[in-house]
């Protein structure tokens, strides 16, 4: 029998349509997985089910009687915490249980808050307040406040993508044995295949707006508990995510996108990092051996000093790259991966060992590396070309101003942008800025491109969309490149060499897997190659190892 069902519903905001004749049947005690891009309409899709929407057309019904609000039945966990920051843990929780089970006693009520908070790991915290946690565990208060409700039905809106990959990896797996447990019937917003499939009996894609539509359903007939190592040796895990991966990517390409202008070339200009290394250290190498130790990493070491005394982050770490090579760099929060970055960017001084590129010792910030960070860091006020010719005008001030113009056009278009190019950066969606970051790096013409998480708070969705264009602009430079990321799929479609950092303090290389598949690849070619599946499992085995080894030969 149905607990929710929605028929033939629409929803509008002003004239733009959001979701257009949406049908779906939950199942009692079933667990659905809804999987879309951002903009989508996932959250309205949840606010219909919770009763803190109404749609415009059809029907939201539970247990065959049409929702007209919110409901304890129906219990909600959104992607922010929304907690009261002056109340403990099992306060904020109180705080439900008094609003829906007003007529219990209050040892009754005190029961169900701590029955809660112990369900959900917080035995231990529950007079701490908000201030005092982490992340992972004020999403935790979330859950138990929402479980204290005593719900027949969970909602989960993309609960867990502001996390990292681990504390992300933790709660899946609480949230799974919740479910084994109670067998509440759980729909889950997500935007991360591999957590539909880890979690869900039926993944429903909704397709991008505006007047999104659910798309075919996909049957998860997988044991459980599905251990998120052990899938990978299941062909039947591997076909699920193949087709459900190959259906979304055809619908993101189906997504009106902005053009690229292929007759677009660029000026043969040399920008002024081009200048060649100096003679004396030429004069010691050939040419052969400059390339292959083009980067160069001696014993690069950083240490902070703390109340407690020094505090070393990085600790000794070396590495030679080619010239021309794409590296991952890989590990858990806290292990120095974006302090190595800074450090070669040349925002952070050394407290020991050097940085060698092209021949000469990084000192300080300069053109010659560009920096792809998390947030793109744009000028609000200026266009997105205004953004990209900042750095431009720089590097080519012997250029013309029409010469300098093309680069900026070729960049913008490059990376999908070409009919954006006059819109100010305040205008643009988060994926959109970032292509301007992304834009902003290649033009500059760097020696070696710095890319720090540069996809970390954009959906998966759109992040699979960015990664192609990314490799489709390094594969006509062929810029040297290192890329820090906690993505283990992100890592291995990337790169040439995977390296693997230990857990902090005192982080180092813990081990380098090479990545023997052509450049440039796609995601649906990475998902068929033999090895992919390898490779990724040696990936998670390190990371949840909690590896402190010293790696490889580098």
């Amino acid at each position: 029998m149905a607990i929710l069902e929605l028929k033939n519903v629409s929803k509008s905001y002003g004239a733009t349509n959001v979701l257009k004749a949406i049908d779906l049947s939950i199942a009692e005690g079933e667990f659905v997985a809804i999987v879309g891009f951002s903009g989508s309409g996932k959250t309205t899709l949840v606010n219909l089910m919770g009763g803190l929407a109404e749609p415009d057309a059809g029907e939201v019904l539970f247990r065959g009687k049409p929702v007209r609000g919110p409901g304890p039945e129906r219990g909600i966990v959104f992607q922010n915490y929304s907690l009261m920051p002056w109340l403990s843990v099992k306060d904020n929780v109180a705080l439900a249980v008094d609003s829906v089970h007003k007529g219990k006693a209050g040892a009754e009520r005190g029961a169900l808050t701590r029955r809660a908070v112990e369900t959900v790991g917080l035995g231990h915290a529950t007079d701490r307040r908000p201030k005092e946690l982490s992340g992972g565990m004020r999403q935790r208060v979330g859950f138990a406040r929402a479980l204290a409700m005593t719900p027949d039905m969970l909602l989960l809106d993309e609960p867990l993508s502001a996390l990292d990959a681990l504390t992300r990896a933790k709660l899946q797996d609480e949230i799974e044995a919740i479910w084994r447990k109670d067998r509440k019937t759980v729909v889950l917003i997500t935007n991360d295949v591999d957590e539909a499939i880890l979690l869900a009996d039926r993944i429903i894609p909704l397709t991008p707006g505006p007047g999104a539509t659910l798309g075919p359903a996909f049957t998860v007939d997988l044991p459980r508990p599905r251990d998120r190592t052990a899938v990978n040796h299941d062909p039947d895990f591997k076909r699920l995510r193949a087709e459900v991966t190959a259906y979304l990517m055809e619908a993101g390409v189906a997504r009106a996108a902005e053009t690229v202008d292929d007759d677009l070339t660029l000026p043969p200009l040399k920008p002024v990092t081009a200048a060649p290394a100096p003679k004396a250290y030429l004069a010691s190498l050939t040419q052969g051996m400059v390339d292959d130790r083009y980067v160069e990493f001696s014993r690069v070491t950083k240490t902070y000093p703390t109340p407690k005394g020094p505090l070393t982050v990085v600790d000794g770490f070396d590495l030679k790259m080619r010239k021309g090579e794409f590296i991952s760099l890989i590990g858990h929060s806290g292990c120095g991966k974006s302090t190595v970055l800074s450090m070669v960017a040349g925002l952070t001084e050394l407290s020991s060992g050097g940085i060698i590129l092209d021949g000469k010792e990084v000192t300080g910030a300069g053109p010659d590396r560009a920096v792809v960070f998390q947030a793109p860091s744009l000028f609000p006020w200026l266009t997105a070309a205004e953004n990209v010719m900042l750095g431009v005008d720089r590097v080519y001030p012997h250029a013309s101003k029409a010469e300098r113009n093309d680069i900026v056009r070729y960049y913008l278009s490059r990376v999908g942008l070409g009919n954006a190019m006059d819109k100010k950066a305040a205008e643009l969606s988060n994926g959109m800025k970032q292509r301007v970051g992304i834009a902003r790096a290649f033009a500059l013409s760097p020696k070696l491109l710095l890319l720090d998480e540069p996809f970390g708070m954009l959906d998966s969705l759109t992040r699979w969309e960015l990664q192609k264009v990314l490799m489709e602009v390094w594969a006509r430079t062929q810029v040297t490149a290192i890329c820090v990321t906690h993505d283990v799929d992100e890592a291995i479609l990337l790169a040439d060499r995977v390296v693997m950092m230990s857990n902090g303090p005192n982080a180092r290389i813990g081990h380098i897997l090479n990545v023997d598949i052509p450049q440039p690849r796609t995601r649906q070619a990475l998902l068929e190659h033999p090895r992919y599946y390898a490779y990724r499992e040696e990936l998670l085995n390190f990371l949840e190892g909690g590896h402190h080894g010293t790696a490889k030969a580098a």
